[in-house]
This record gives C-alpha cells, structure tokens and sequence, in this order.
C-alpha cells in the first residue's frame, strides 16, 4: 500500500485543458429504441373522436397516478364525523338565543325517548309487563 502511495505523489500530474463544449440540450427521452408514437401528440392534427379518445385516456391515467386511497378515506371520515357531531349539537343542545326554540319540538321528542333508558324510569317502564304476568296467574 505504502508503494502504492509513493508512486501516486511522485506521479506528474497533467492539468486538463478546458474547453469550450457546449452542453448538449437535455433529451427527455434518451433511448436506443424509438418510441411507435411520438407523445404528445400533435392534437391540431388529430380528428375529434381521437382528441377525445386521448383526453380520456390521461385523465384515466392521471387519476390512477394520484390516487390517495387511505388519505381519502379518512378525510371522508373526518367530514362525516364533523358534520354529523355539528347536527347533533345544533339540534340537541345549541343554544339559539332566541324565545322560540326552532328545534324545540324535535329536542322533546329525542329527550323523552332517551329519557326512558334512564335508572329512574325503569321501574316504571316495567310495571305494565309485571301487571300482565300477575294477571294472566
């Protein structure tokens, strides 16, 4: 390795010469192989069903690329769990500061049927069923 190293420094070393190249224009498709098509096609030369043709065939393939499957999912997740929580609220406990609630009347009937499950109205719920059964002995 040490000789290796010896002989590189003791090497003369010859500078390039710099020239003047000019940069070759960046091809976009640089193959061997030429392509059947030339894309984009020339549309001003294309009848309409083949322009149209052409137009649906992108978007297809535009939507394919950038398809988001699981962002889409939750943002419509997202949107149906807001607008379903800002119903909810409006409806059930908003206050609208006014005299007449306009919900006033679906408030009573929600309430009342959630008030049915509570501890206190079990008792109550159950009385017609127990008289039914004492009365059928």
């Amino acid at each position: 390795m040490v000789p290796t190293i010896i002989r590189g420094m003791t090497l003369k070393r010859v500078a390039p010469k710099l020239r003047n190249i000019p940069k070759p224009i960046p091809q976009f498709y640089d193959s061997r192989y030429k392509p059947k098509k030339v894309w984009p096609p020339d549309f001003s030369k294309l009848s309409e069903k083949e322009q149209f043709r052409f137009e649906r065939r992108y978007k297809r393939r535009m939507k394919l690329a950038t398809a988001r499957p699981r962002w889409d999912k939750y943002v419509k997740l997202t949107q149906l769990f807001s607008v379903t929580f800002v119903l909810i609220y409006s409806v059930l406990f908003m206050d609208w500061q006014r005299e007449n609630q306009p919900l006033q009347g679906v408030r009573d009937v929600i309430w009342g049927a959630l008030g049915a499950f509570s501890p206190e109205q079990r008792h109550e719920r159950r009385k017609p069923d127990i008289e039914a059964i004492t009365n059928t002995k």
